[in-house]
């Protein structure tokens, strides 16, 4: 499994993810309104709900992809674009005005160099084409894990600090190109980087699908005592974030230079939520629980196992992935409401609802 987080999402699944969910167009239309704007990722889940909320606007969108092509359509340019390549990433930001960098590398395992190839050098290169074609803005997708330790997070704001140790490579590197975007603010280049939790919703291939099929094959199982409380992010407000930011980033705003939490700003009961989640599907969670405590002592079997005979797929359990199913982590996201104009467009239960719905039409994710 994948970790709760942002940009990504709970479930590891090895195919790439294509997203063709159409966000709702919740910002208002900004004097920026039919900039050019690249999106790198845009072949993502959030990706491509950020670029499908710009076109709604009326911007002209470059959308980066890595793997599989996006279907060229009236304000949609499909460019290929793998961040680790300078040139292309170059290439990519010629004649645009902004840039909105979501691309990079998530998971809970693996070895160092290719997070730090991907989110590090990728977005160095980044903010490097940025300075060089004169693009004036840069939105920078990070997450919330860049503050996270293995403890709760109880309603933190964006005072919490980095923290010492890393349960593993993704967070890591992504508080190392959060600092590097983040330091990069200036007269010339406008930054800011956002940090969605838990994001669902329709188009979502990984959290949900991942969840369901683990439950009707009796492999997801309650870690903890089930009273941890965790911030989740519709798609629809992850993308409407993205766009409040791009609109805040003007000479001498606050947002220019800063970090900002970005969630439903409903927590909830992290196994409730799921149990609710994965029955619209008709599946259960395994009857037993486990304690934190058994569940972490597992993870370092796994992951001292994995590392001694170099076995290169995920552990069935991780230290980090146990840390995220028994703590709290919600944010207090007063901060985006103040410097962005950030307010959800769409309600948990309007989420859930929508979700139910699209259960009852399609059914189980178990067999797919």
């Amino acid at each position: 499994m994948r970790a709760f987080d942002n940009c990504s999402t709970l479930g590891a699944l090895s195919r790439p993810v294509i997203s063709f969910a159409e966000s709702t167009d919740a910002t208002p239309p900004s004097s920026s309104s039919h900039a050019h704007v690249l999106v790198t990722g845009a072949n993502g889940f959030l990706g491509n709900a950020v670029a499908q909320a710009l076109k709604q606007r009326g911007h002209h969108v470059k959308a980066g992809y890595r793997r599989q092509a996006i279907a060229a359509s009236e304000g949609i340019e499909p460019v290929s674009l793998d961040v680790r390549d300078a040139q292309q990433v170059l290439q990519a930001c010629a004649g645009v005005d902004a840039v909105i960098h979501v691309a990079g590398l998530t998971g809970i395992w693996g070895s160092w160099r290719p997070y730090y190839e991907t989110n590090v050098v990728g977005t160095e290169n980044v903010i490097d084409a940025c300075r060089r074609q004169g693009v004036s803005k840069l939105v920078f997708t990070s997450s919330p894990s860049v503050t996270f330790d293995g403890d709760d997070q109880s309603n933190v704001n964006e005072t919490a600090p980095y923290p010492r140790r890393w349960l593993c490579a993704y967070p890591r590197s992504k508080a190392i190109a959060e600092q590097a975007v983040l330091a990069a603010n200036d007269e010339q280049l406008l930054t800011c980087a956002l940090r969605p939790h838990l994001i669902w919703g329709p188009g979502d291939l990984q959290l949900v699908p991942e969840l369901v099929r683990r439950a009707a094959a009796g492999k997801l199982r309650q870690i903890g005592q089930g009273k941890n409380l965790i911030d989740a992010t519709h798609i629809d407000n992850a993308a409407a974030a993205h766009l409040a930011a791009l609109d805040s980033l003007v000479a001498g705003a606050p947002a220019c230079g800063k970090a900002y939490f970005i969630s439903q700003d409903e927590p909830v009961n992290c196994w409730d939520w799921i149990r609710e989640v994965v029955g619209y599907f008709g599946a259960h969670l395994h009857k037993s629980p486990v304690s934190a405590r058994v569940a972490w002592r597992a993870a370092s079997v796994f992951e001292a196992g994995y590392k001694m005979f170099r076995i290169r797929r995920q552990p069935l359990l991780t230290r980090f992935l146990v840390a995220q199913l028994s703590t709290s982590h919600y944010f207090d996201i007063s901060a985006a409401r103040r410097d962005l104009g950030y307010h959800p467009p769409l309600s948990m239960s309007k989420g859930l609802e929508q979700l139910a719905a699209m259960a009852a039409e399609h059914g189980s994710f178990a067999k797919s």
